[in-house]
């Protein structure tokens, strides 16, 4: 069913598609014509970074930027949804179009640039989301993906973070720190260790002042250089880092099937999806071997099945994250993948 509608959706604009998509399941939801799914069990439920997670299938940052649809995704089955990349001022990010398919590669290309609503809206959000009966919340785990505006040098960065992580903090259950998407300039400077190091330490600070500390997990490319995810890999060691999400997109291009005329027609942007899998799986394993296997990783890209999420565990990760998955396997994916994990 959902093959043949996403045929017809993929005849128009990806972006428009995303909110006519997730606007539709709304209205839907509150028609009473979307079943809740509670996808949870002993072969499902997961306790890490001191939360308890119902399944460990996740949805990335990017998808719920602004925190809009999180009854919507609660009822598809998540597990645990982050929310953002959030900037601390509102900010439009590039311009349109920005979103891109390769169908013959099942792969999504993005340069959105951290278009989000703001800090102070988001948190608001967040804040009459909290207020909702646990029932209604269902056990969704939320995390805070939080970043810089484009409009911020990097050696202000720092601030930035601390302002996005003061504002979700009450609201949130984790904070990803995103240094690496490829469609803000220069941001990934900021993987460098020492850049990383002032970054993440000042909000471990933070957050042992407060009475609930969240735990802080950094997000990395998979562009990454062995000695530079070695880098990442002794440093989260050293500072006693919650855990790692491996990966974010990557700019590389090599052995796509789409032609080479419609990439350079598309232009710039993180490119995400099938392509990714091995790259990504390839991170999570060297990380996990680096950290000793003692460092909590959340597993994203090339997730499209429960086979894909199976590769993933095997690898090292104790938690796995779809996005474009999504967009091609359509909404049953959660449920796809619980029930291959469960078995």
């Amino acid at each position: 069913m959902y093959q043949l509608l996403r045929r017809f959706l993929f005849l128009f604009d990806p972006e428009w598609v995303h909110y006519f998509s997730m606007n539709a399941l709304r209205l839907f939801s509150r028609l009473g014509m979307v079943p809740k799914a509670r996808l949870t069990g002993p072969g499902l439920q997961k306790n890490k970074l001191g939360l308890s997670f119902s399944n460990p299938v996740g949805l990335g940052a990017g998808f719920d930027k602004n925190a809009r649809y999180l009854n919507e995704l609660t009822a598809l089955g998540f597990g645990f949804v982050e929310v953002g990349t959030v900037t601390p001022l509102a900010q439009a990010g590039n311009d349109k179009p920005r979103l891109f398919r390769l169908p013959q590669d099942k792969a999504l290309i993005n340069r959105m640039g951290f278009n989000n609503d703001g800090a102070a809206a988001i948190a608001e959000r967040l804040r009459q989301w909290r207020q909702r009966p646990a029932a209604q919340q269902g056990g969704l785990i939320i995390g805070g993906n939080i970043g810089k505006n484009k409009v911020t040098p990097n050696e202000e960065a720092w601030l930035d973070y601390e302002k996005c992580f003061t504002a979700l903090h009450p609201y949130v259950d984790y904070f990803v720190v995103n240094v690496s998407s490829p469609n803000t300039p220069g941001l990934r400077e900021l993987q460098e260790k020492e850049a990383l190091r002032k970054i993440l330490t000042h909000l471990q600070q933070l957050n042992q002042q407060l009475d609930k500390p969240r735990p802080i997990l950094l997000k990395i490319a998979p562009d990454l250089t062995n000695e530079q995810l070695e880098d990442v890999a002794s440093l989260a060691v050293e500072i006693q880092l919650d855990g790692l999400v491996a990966s974010n997109t990557t700019i590389n291009r090599v052995g796509l099937v789409t032609p080479g005329t419609d990439l350079e027609a598309i232009g710039a942007g993180g490119l995400s999806g099938m392509p990714l899998r091995n790259r990504a799986t390839e991170v999570v394993a060297y990380l996990h071997q680096k950290t000793g296997g003692q460092m909590p990783i959340i597993a994203s890209g090339g997730i499209f099945s429960a086979a894909d999420a199976k590769e993933k565990l095997a690898a090292g990760a104790d938690l796995i994250q779809v996005w474009t998955g999504f967009i091609y396997q359509g909404p049953a994916i959660v449920r796809q993948i619980c029930k291959g994990l469960a078995q």
